[in-house]
């Protein structure tokens, strides 16, 4: 990966990833130093990057993801780390299929910000649209209708 491709990623994904950071821990520094250490984790290892494995934002999730992770063991070891942090879901069917989620992630990838914070918010972290409004700050009928114009928009792409 080119500093070019490594500039271009952190421009793209920093809000994003903040946002997913903050919707996690509460002392700001603390979000700001673990966003930080986000994309020095991935710069440092973005020559093993593989674009045919997944996409770049599904990468960097992963990344941010076991950094919140990480973070949660190691400054809070006596609490359990929930569904709402890990990646521990399942479907009825048991998994789901790599193909299905690729194309969910690049999907969610068109989304703007805002309705993609309140789409995993909701479905990825469980979190009801009234908690979801608390945690971004906004009204909750603003939640319901970037959740509603999400729903939309993954349905029209995904079919």
């Amino acid at each position: 990966m080119t500093a070019g491709e490594k500039e271009r990623l952190y421009v793209e994904y920093r809000d994003k990833v903040l946002s997913y950071i903050r919707s996690r821990v509460i002392n700001a520094s603390d979000v700001e130093d673990l966003c930080e250490d986000v994309f020095v984790k991935a710069f440092s290892v973005a020559d093993s990057f593989d674009p045919s494995k997944a996409s770049a934002g599904t990468w960097l999730y992963s990344i941010t993801k076991n950094t919140v992770i990480d973070y949660c063991r190691r400054f809070h070891p006596t609490e359990e780390i929930t569904e709402d942090i890990s990646d521990e879901r399942r479907t009825e069917d048991g998994i789901i299929e790599s193909e299905t989620l690729e194309e969910l992630a690049a999907a969610l990838e068109r989304l703007p910000a805002e309705l993609t914070d309140v789409i995993v918010l909701h479905y990825y972290d469980g979190m009801p649209l009234t908690r979801v409004a608390v945690t971004l700050g906004i009204s909750y009928g603003a939640v319901k209708i970037r959740h509603n114009k999400a729903l939309a928009f993954l349905r029209s792409v995904l079919e």
